[in-house]
């Protein structure tokens, strides 16, 4: 059983994301908070394995509490879920610590999937906002692009295919479309991907992809 906090000032979608979470017989909600403070509150008088955390609150903001979360001694992973969609905040939230960040707008059963996927230890962001993300702040030193570059060179023609396509923020149904292939070839290319790669998610192997930039 997965349990989660939902931390919001808006009391209606505190509801609206707890009735979300509770529907699935994999999640049990077990505290909510109004702003960064009662979360830091509820996350040390509760265990707690994810928390969705707004990033606009009273008192103490979803940044700061992110951080604060991430620092106590069995902190939860953390969901950046807010209806902003601001590079910085994208940015500060992930440096804080967040495993994900995803919009409001997002399908409940995208909110789901990212609730069990960062609960298994992988990151979740929002497509759009990965991409971006990566385009305007990550920066790489020589070294690092040739030892990225090093390892793209492992991957076959089609995987090479695909990781371009991972890099700009496309979804698996996304690549599938695009290179005529089944999901399930997708799942299983990027699943390759990630252990000749040796990384952990799909932003990892999309920030050492844009480290390699274009390869032959």
């Amino acid at each position: 059983m997965i349990r989660a906090m939902v931390v919001d000032d808006d009391a209606l979608v505190r509801l609206g994301l707890t009735d979300l979470l509770d529907n699935d017989d994999e999640i049990e909600v077990v505290a909510q908070a109004a702003d960064g403070l009662a979360a830091i509150e509820q996350a040390t008088a509760h265990r707690v394995d994810v928390a969705l955390v707004d990033v606009r609150m009273p008192r103490m903001d979803g940044i700061t509490a992110i951080s604060r979360l991430r620092a106590l001694p069995h902190p939860p992973k953390v969901i950046t879920l807010t209806t902003f969609d601001l590079d910085e905040y994208v940015y500060n939230a992930l440096a804080a610590g967040a495993d994900g960040f995803l919009l409001k707008d997002t399908e409940p059963t995208e909110i789901l999937r990212a609730v069990h996927l960062v609960a298994a230890g992988s990151a979740m962001l929002h497509p759009s906002a990965a991409r971006r993300l990566i385009d305007r702040y990550h920066h790489t030193s020589r070294p690092e692009a040739a030892t990225a570059r090093e390892r793209v060179q492992r991957l076959t023609p089609r995987e090479r295919e695909v990781l371009a396509l991972l890099a700009e923020g496309d979804t698996n149904a996304d690549i599938a479309h695009t290179l005529g292939m089944r999901e399930s070839t997708v799942k299983a290319h990027v699943s390759r991907i990630l252990t000749a790669l040796n990384v952990t998610n799909r932003v990892q192997a999309a920030l050492l992809a844009r480290d390699a930039g274009p390869t032959r």
